[in-house]
C-alpha cells in the first residue's frame, strides 16, 4: 500500500536547516498494523504528516496504492487523502459547534453522496461504536474517552483504506486507552491498514510491527513478538 523511497524533510530557520526526516525508505503492506516509536523530536509526527498528505514540503518518492504521490499537485493530494485516508488526533479536533452526528458526517460532505445515504452511514457508525445516545450532544458534553471515540468514528465513517493515529490514547486513562486500542485492533482485523504514533509500549503490542525513528533516521523495523489479544486484560 505504501512505499517511501529516500523521503526527507527539513525546516529552515534563518541560515540553519534542521532535518526531521532523513532518507526514509519504508514499505507498508495492505492490512498491516504498524507502530512508529522514538523519543520526542525523532520525526514521528513529521512522518505521519507525510503519510497523511498534510505536508507538501518533503522530497523523495511516495507511492500510495500504486499512485505516485510525489507527482501529484496539492489538490490531487487532498482529493486522494479525502478518499483513502482517515486521521485520528490526540486532541480530538472535533468542531465544538457541531453535534456528534454532524462531526461524524464531515468526511462524507466531501463525497458525492445523497443526504439519505450519508445519514445512513452516520447511523451505522453510531451504532457500531455504541454512541447512538450521544448523537445530538456537543463535544463539550462528552468525556475525553467519548470524544476520542467520536474522533475515530469520524475518521473511519468513509471506510478509509489507511487509518493514521497520532498518540490516540495520550489523553485517556488506562481503561479508556485499552478500549480504544481494542477498537483499532478490530478495525485492523476487518481490513483497515493502521499506522499509529505512540510512546506507549503497551499500545505498540496491539500491532504487528514497530518502526523506530531517531533524529529523523529510521533505525529499527521489527516484528512484534507477542501481539496483544483483543479482550486481554
Amino acid at each position: 500500500m505504501i512505499d517511501l523511497k529516500n523521503v526527507e524533510r527539513s525546516y529552515k530557520t534563518g541560515h540553519t536547516e534542521t532535518w526531521v526526516l532523513r532518507r526514509v525508505g519504508l514499505t507498508i503492506n495492505e492490512g498491516e498494523f504498524v507502530t512508529v516509536m522514538g523519543p520526542s523530536g525523532a520525526g514521528k509526527s513529521s512522518l505521519l504528516n507525510v503519510l497523511a498528505l498534510l505536508d507538501d514540503g518533503w522530497s523523495g518518492e511516495y507511492w500510495f496504492g500504486g499512485t505516485a504521490v510525489h507527482a501529484l499537485n496539492r489538490k490531487q493530494r487532498a482529493d486522494l487523502a479525502r478518499q483513502r485516508i482517515g486521521m485520528v488526533f490526540q486532541s480530538y479536533h472535533l468542531l465544538d459547534d457541531l453535534t456528534v452526528a454532524e462531526n461524524i458526517d464531515l468526511p462524507l460532505s466531501y463525497k458525492n453522496l445523497a443526504a439519505k445515504q450519508r445519514a445512513g452511514m452516520v447511523a451505522d457508525i453510531l451504532d457500531r461504536f455504541q454512541i447512538v445516545a450521544k448523537k445530538d450532544l456537543f463535544p463539550n458534553q462528552l468525556s475525553g474517552g467519548q470524544q476520542q471515540l467520536v474522533g475515530i468514528a469520524r475518521a473511519v465513517v468513509h471506510a478509509p483504506s489507511l487509518l493514521l493515529a497520532d498518540e490516540p490514547t495520550g489523553n485517556l486513562h488506562s481503561t479508556q486507552a485499552r478500549e480504544i486500542m481494542e477498537l483499532f485492533r478490530e478495525l485492523n482485523k476487518q481490513g483497515t491498514t493502521i499506522v499509529q504514533v505512540t510512546h506507549s509500549e503497551e499500545n505498540a503490542r496491539y500491532g504487528s510491527r514497530i518502526l523506530e525513528l531517531h533524529d529523523g533516521w529510521l533505525t529499527k523495523d521489527i516484528a512484534v513478538d507477542s501481539p496483544v489479544v483483543t479482550g486481554a486484560q
